[in-house]
């Protein structure tokens, strides 16, 4: 029966989830249980795409991306896909009607990643904008569930998150994505004169979007409300973590906050919730 490969599909996305992201994987369990499956489904497709434009060395990285675009098309249009991440994937697009013009996006920026792009204010937005707020958006439509009124009304907070996580991102990956892959992301910024100065610009930019986020994220249905707050609190705690190194560490050291000290963040983030959100 189709129903079991449906069942695997969804796995193979929650598995995924798991093996990639222990923040990610806490704050889905955090959500009400009939939206888990999407958001899984979501995330895998998306960690398949970056893996192939961040680990897949030695390959052909644009022709397996342009055949995930391909076959992204093919399993949208037929409704189905041999591959079980993204078919778990567009039955969750095309269950909650996600708009395909976010997932191109999405591919866009994954593009970006196959060349060697000097990153001005413009190009430095338009990559967070397809690699982290449409994310936020693809998540949106799946909690708001065809309620576009809530979806407009609730779009600049979940933009707002998906920045700040992925700036986040950015300062702890720097070592990485700098020493290895050769990226730079942050617009006319040269790593040779990456300082505490210049980090704490960025700091407080993301503070910003943090602060904003909050806002939209009190404002979500309940049954998303606590898992995606959980999810902001992971990556508080561990931009929190980044802001009291120095630039020096950040560039010889990629930071973590470990599996103890996110039982804590969880711990307190479900007393506030239910102190001061309900």
């Amino acid at each position: 029966m189709k129903q079991l490969f449906d069942e695997l599909s969804y796995s193979v996305s929650k598995i995924t989830t798991q093996k990639y992201s222990t923040s990610f994987s806490l704050g889905i369990l955090a959500l009400k249980p009939s939206i888990r499956p999407a958001i899984y489904a979501i995330y895998g497709y998306v960690r398949l795409a970056d893996e192939i434009v961040d680990s897949f060395h030695g390959y052909d990285k644009e022709k397996l991306l342009n055949r995930l675009k391909v076959e992204t098309d093919d399993a949208l249009h037929e409704g189905i896909s041999l591959n079980p991440i993204l078919q778990s994937f567009q039955e969750t697009v095309n269950q909650y009607k996600i708009d395909k013009s976010l997932i191109e996006q999405f591919l866009h920026s994954m593009e970006m990643d196959l060349q060697k792009i000097d990153y001005n204010s413009e190009r430095y937005e338009e990559y967070i904008f397809g690699s982290a707020e449409v994310v936020g958006l693809m998540c949106l439509q799946v909690f708001t569930d065809g309620n576009m009124e809530k979806y407009r009304e609730l779009k600049p907070y979940a933009m707002k998150l998906g920045s700040a996580f992925q700036k986040v991102n950015f300062l702890r990956d720097l070592k990485d994505d700098y020493l290895i892959l050769g990226r730079t992301y942050f617009p006319n910024i040269a790593m040779c004169i990456f300082d505490n100065s210049v980090k704490s610009q960025i700091e407080k930019e993301i503070e910003e979007e943090f602060k904003e986020a909050l806002i939209g994220i009190k404002k979500l249905p309940n049954s998303a409300m606590f898992g995606v707050y959980l999810a902001y609190k992971y990556y508080l705690s561990l931009f929190q973590k980044i802001k009291r190194i120095s630039s020096k560490e950040i560039l010889n050291n990629r930071i973590r906050v470990p599996n103890s000290e996110k039982a804590f963040v969880a711990f307190k983030s479900y007393v506030r919730y239910k102190t001061a959100f309900l």
